[in-house]
């Protein structure tokens, strides 16, 4: 299977830190038992999705039983420490980084997650010149698992969504990639080991086997 070789858009939450296994925690201490009315909500039905898209979910599906302000604080406040102590950067992606940029690939990091969450980790872990940063909070339409904030990357890099590779982890994330027409790569982390990536183009299970998929 041929790998697209203009640009590279990496997933943030569980691909370049490993955030998802907190995210997780806090959505089982609070989320999921003090934010809603009642049910049990599995995590992959909101992992990946805006944090305020994920309150508009929950409230339709399960009851709200704090307001959107509220659920905003709620998030905003863990995602200081989580991004700015608790998450450890994935080992080998510094070195996979820098064999892309030598191999001319365009690279960008397109999340959920807000600009200044994304910010916190590209200071602390020093990940280097990117060609895009795109936060699912700067575009109009509706984020993932919808394909429109991969259309927006690969419009702004001046590429088409089929010239890109996009590594993703989540359900949600993985669907809005595909959606996108984009040569989607699911990665396999202890936090996703159980779900069905199977959408994806291909699954690797780690840096090693990402960097086989896309440089050999």
């Amino acid at each position: 299977m041929d790998v697209p070789d203009d640009a590279v858009l990496f997933d943030m939450d569980g691909v370049l830190v490993d955030s998802e296994t907190y995210w997780h925690r806090f959505e089982d201490e609070w989320v999921f038992s003090e934010a809603i009315v009642g049910g049990t909500p599995a995590h992959e039905e909101v992992t990946g999705m805006l944090f305020y898209e994920i309150y508009d979910y929950l409230d339709s599906t399960y009851g709200a039983a704090v307001s959107r302000d509220e659920f905003a604080a709620a998030y905003d406040e863990r995602a200081q420490s989580l991004y700015g102590e608790d998450v450890a950067l994935t080992a080998g992606m510094p070195e996979l980084f820098a064999d892309l940029r030598t191999d001319g690939r365009a690279l960008a990091i397109v999340s959920s997650a807000r600009r200044s969450w994304i910010e916190t980790v590209r200071e602390r872990f020093d990940l280097g010149s990117l060609d895009l940063v795109l936060s699912g909070e700067e575009i109009d339409e509706p984020g993932k698992p919808e394909p429109y904030i991969y259309e927006r990357a690969a419009a702004k890099l001046g590429v088409d969504p089929e010239a890109c590779v996009v590594v993703e982890d989540s359900i949600n994330g993985i669907e809005s990639a595909v959606r996108a027409g984009a040569f989607t790569v699911a990665f396999r982390s202890t936090h996703n080991a159980d779900l069905d990536l199977s959408r994806a183009d291909v699954v690797v299970d780690g840096v090693e086997e990402l960097r086989a998929a896309l440089v050999g």
